[in-house]
């Protein structure tokens, strides 16, 4: 199955939104498990969650971006940028 990489960016101070949605987030996640390889949040340089990035193996980009737009910070609109990207594994415990 192809592997995508979904990047996600925080809005600015957004930092309370993320954490008003981060258990519907989490719950979304453990119900999608089958499909995410690796995933977790990007860090501020202060070390506060900032963004999120996944590894999933859909079986297609549809599937993928599809993931990404039911996510539960997509919809509450903390994202300032996404993107989901054709991903090959070459090395790491992925590969």
């Amino acid at each position: 199955m192809p592997t995508f990489l979904l990047m996600n960016v925080d809005k600015p101070d957004s930092l309370a939104l993320r954490m008003a949605n981060r258990e519907a987030h989490l719950d979304y996640c453990r119900a999608n498990a089958g499909i995410i390889r690796l995933g977790g949040p990007l860090l501020s340089d202060g070390g506060d969650m900032a963004g999120s990035m996944l590894v999933l193996e859909t079986a297609d980009a549809a599937q993928a971006q599809a993931f990404s737009d039911n996510d539960p910070y997509t919809l509450a609109g903390l994202f300032e940028r996404r993107e989901v990207r054709p991903f090959k594994v070459t090395l790491g415990a992925l590969g």
